[in-house]
């Protein structure tokens, strides 16, 4: 073949998955609105150092409790007199890695889980669904707080609890999707060039299901930070005064109608984050559904 067809078989040759994926996601207006929002979040996350003073966030001053916003404090200050803004900068990091800790670990788990229990079937995947039945017998919220009384409130166990909880629903779904690709031509190629098992369902069973796994990643992130609030403000999660959007507003409760202002900003934030990953779970959806070509 000469140099000018080889030039041009290269300049025809297909994006891959994701690059082609990223290009339709540009094309979202709300997904791209939620990754924009989602940014800002985690900007403000990552510079809260440079942005605010973290000698702030447990600095107690009652002269200036339950003032409205101000210059001096942009969205005033609590109860204590610590400064709203800067506890909601800070506390930022936690409820945002809460989210992102959670559905890392479940999925890493989950998949694994369920890809081994669709793939071998049998005894395995009896066994396996059958554990998680038991599980599910226990309402999600209800199960988490058992494990967090078990084992003590507290930042870590309330993290491990929802992983724990969210393993049984990913591994149902990776299982379902997994067991319609076990019969595919290429599994069975890989098989007969004498692939391992564990090498035929990393490398090509899981990234064939990574579309649903990406798409119900990004809205369980959104669920697990207004639960992981919901928790801690019920007082299973982050402790005060460590600053969590959860907290202050736990904090917040008794003070609502005086300065509303410390209720509406943390659970403003709360929403305004989960909508942005929800949107761009949306927009993944579209990009990756292939379905919905253009």
């Amino acid at each position: 073949m000469s140099e000018k067809k080889i030039k041009k078989a290269k300049r025809k040759k297909r994006p891959s998955l994701y690059r082609e994926a990223w290009r339709r996601f540009k094309k979202s207006k709300t997904g791209m609105l939620g990754l924009v929002i989602l940014c800002l979040f985690v900007l403000f996350a990552l510079l809260a150092n440079v942005i605010g003073d973290e000698n702030l966030i447990t600095q107690i001053n009652p002269s200036e409790a339950l003032q409205g916003p101000s210059a001096n404090h942009i969205f005033g200050t609590d109860n204590l007199g610590r400064d709203l803004f800067t506890r909601m900068l800070f506390g930022s990091r936690i409820s945002l890695s809460m989210g992102i800790f959670v559905v890392i670990v479940s999925y890493v788990i989950g998949s694994l889980i369920g890809a081994a229990s669709g793939y071998y079937g049998g005894i395995l995947d009896n066994a396996i669904m059958r554990f998680f039945d038991i599980l599910n017998c226990l309402p999600p919220m209800l199960l988490i707080i058992v494990i967090v009384v078990g084992f003590g409130t507290g930042l870590l166990n309330l993290l491990l609890a929802m992983s724990i909880g969210s393993i049984p629903m990913i591994a149902r779904t990776v299982r379902s999707q997994v067991m319609n690709l076990t019969d595919m031509e290429y599994i069975q190629a890989a098989k007969a060039f004498g692939s391992s098992d564990f090498h035929i369902i990393v490398r090509h069973v899981l990234p064939n299901a990574m579309g649903l796994i990406i798409v119900q990643s990004a809205g369980m992130v959104a669920a697990t930070i207004i639960a992981a609030a919901g928790y801690s403000y019920l007082g299973f999660g982050v402790q005060a005064p460590t600053p969590e959007w959860g907290v202050i507003l736990s904090d917040a409760e008794n003070y609502m109608l005086d300065a509303p202002n410390l209720m509406l900003i943390p659970g403003l934030a709360i929403v305004i984050a989960a909508m942005s990953i929800t949107l761009i779970g949306d927009g993944l959806r579209d990009a990756l559904d292939p379905r919905l070509k253009d």
